[in-house]
């Protein structure tokens, strides 16, 4: 998912060590926070639920060429050419309209790309709204996104406002919202863009969604700055 990474760069800190020293900053692992909503999991199953019908569509397109094969093939040594000219650009055509119709939903911004941000998008937006009430309630300068593109080669869990925002989605839970086993988040089989030999393979993978990442801090929200 689109990380939810805003405020400065660490290297802004790193050249303005003056600012680093008058401000408050902190960080949130949104791939986590993700993982703890409910609405992520539905959106999952019913990005899968859509994505195995459009790949029963792909394969009843493929089937129907197959016997269309197999018939022109049965019957060519009947035919005349001008016969076997119609039958050939029949079967074209159809093979055409297949791999068309399968780049239209799982290529490149295809019908399965936009359903993902039509489903994925208020959840971002709900998460991005809860990160930026806690850094007004803890008068928070710069927040860094833990799980985005940004290394962070060492966190102080001090500074780990995750927790926060788990309360504002009304998330918060008795255990520190510890990791452990991921639940029904992990059953979720991300959709794959289908191979198919016939059409061949150049069709590009649907990204897949966000998971959970390892290694939670266990420091308690009143150790915050």
């Amino acid at each position: 998912m689109k990380r939810l990474l805003f405020a400065l760069p660490l290297l802004w800190l790193a050249l303005l060590p003056g600012l680093a020293r008058a401000q408050k900053f902190g960080y949130v692992d949104t791939e986590f926070i993700i993982s703890k909503m409910p609405a992520y999991a539905q959106a999952q199953q019913e990005l899968n639920t859509a994505s195995q019908n459009w790949q029963k569509e792909v394969e009843a397109q493929k089937k129907d060429l197959d016997r269309l094969h197999r018939t022109y093939q049965a019957e060519e040594v009947l035919l005349t050419e001008t016969m076997k000219k119609k039958r050939q650009d029949e079967i074209l055509k159809k093979e055409q309209d297949a791999k068309a119709y399968q780049n239209k939903v799982f290529g490149y911004e295809g019908l399965l790309f936009k359903k993902r941000q039509e489903l994925t998008k208020p959840i971002q937006d709900k998460v991005f709204e809860a990160v930026e009430k806690v850094a007004k309630k803890k008068q928070l300068a710069i927040v860094f996104d833990k799980a985005g593109d940004l290394t962070m080669l060492y966190t102080n869990p001090a500074h780990d406002y995750t927790e926060f925002v788990l309360e504002e989605l009304g998330l918060a839970s008795e255990d520190r919202n510890q990791p452990g086993p991921k639940g029904a988040v992990k059953t979720v089989t991300p959709p794959q863009t289908p191979a198919d030999p016939e059409f061949g393979d150049d069709t590009p993978a649907a990204p897949k969604p966000a998971q959970a990442t390892k290694g939670r801090s266990t420091a308690k929200p009143g150790t915050r700055n």
